[in-house]
């Protein structure tokens, strides 16, 4: 039995690593360029093939995974003049592990359905790290049928899938992930600045916390680099993070839910941004939080 074909959007920090994973596994793939080209040059000598467009992706294809920046993005390669709708056919599946909004997510379902074109939504967790191994783990949303079938090509990058119900609420456990792991990051950055304004440094706190109870892999990677300062520690840039705290206060907005922590996040990352620092990465908040307060975390 054949290999479904797969086409694969946005082969940056998490993506590269996904699809190489996918056609590491024998899957014919056919991948699309964005602004680095490193990525698709080294998934072409894996085997992959490239298109020019998402409408020459979706021709080439029977599932087509997105992993963008969000929800502009992914409306615009599923409905622009030359998106995946225009060369989507009934049948073809599209899974979006982007972090997107769910209001989004479930509006592109609907639309898409009359058509024969499932949507289904997969974002990740974990990191560009867990992307090579093979072991991110997926929100899953959609039908249990509709994921039985694109699960054997999720599992080639996911260590851990879990489906929490229907279409968007993939999207919707992601953002409500996103909220808790950006609040702790804000969290340690004023931590960090008030124990340092205090007397105790950034390594005290690392030897009390780590190995404790209040220790999960988030504050390993996070005071990794505030301790070792690997840059690469945890690679999410503070104006994803930005981005994800937006959704967070849009979502709850539209259901009506007050979320005074959620914006009080979102600003953290908002000043940051601001100020030029979006291409940072998450646990270099830290480092801002300490300058507008006059404190040195290094020295």
């Amino acid at each position: 039995m054949s290999k479904e074909r797969i086409g694969f959007i946005g082969v940056g920090l998490m993506g590269h690593g996904m699809a190489a994973n996918i056609v590491g596994k024998g899957y014919p793939l056919t991948v699309m360029a964005n602004r680095n080209r490193e990525p698709v040059e080294d998934l072409i000598k894996r085997g992959a093939s490239e298109a020019k467009s998402p409408k020459a992706v979706a021709e080439a294809s029977d599932i087509v995974f997105l992993c963008v920046t969000g929800a502009p993005q992914v409306e615009a390669i599923v409905n622009g003049p030359d998106g995946l709708k225009a060369g989507a056919r009934k049948g073809m599946v599209i899974v979006d592990a982007s972090t997107s909004e769910p209001t989004l997510t479930r509006r592109l379902a609907e639309e898409l359905a009359p058509l024969g074109i499932t949507f289904l939504d997969a974002p990740l967790s974990r990191t560009p790290k867990e992307a090579w191994e093979g072991k991110l783990d997926v929100m899953a949303g959609g039908s249990e049928a509709d994921l039985a079938r694109v699960r054997p090509v999720i599992d080639c990058f996911a260590g851990r899938v879990i489906h929490v119900g229907p279409t968007g609420a993939g999207h919707t456990m992601k953002i409500v992930n996103n909220f808790v792991s950006m609040g702790y990051a804000a969290l340690y950055a004023e931590a960090l600045a008030v124990a340092k304004a205090n007397g105790v440094t950034p390594k005290a706190v690392n030897a009390v916390m780590g190995g404790g109870r209040m220790d999960c892999g988030f504050f390993q990677t996070f005071f990794k680099y505030v301790v070792e300062r690997d840059e690469n520690a945890h690679r999410f840039t503070l104006s994803n993070a930005h981005k994800d705290m937006r959704y967070c206060a849009n979502m709850a907005q539209a259901s009506g839910i007050a979320n005074p922590l959620g914006n009080a996040v979102k600003n953290y990352f908002a000043m940051a941004e601001a100020q030029g620092n979006g291409g940072k990465y998450v646990p270099m908040l830290s480092d801002e939080v300490a300058r507008w307060n006059g404190v040195n975390l290094v020295d």
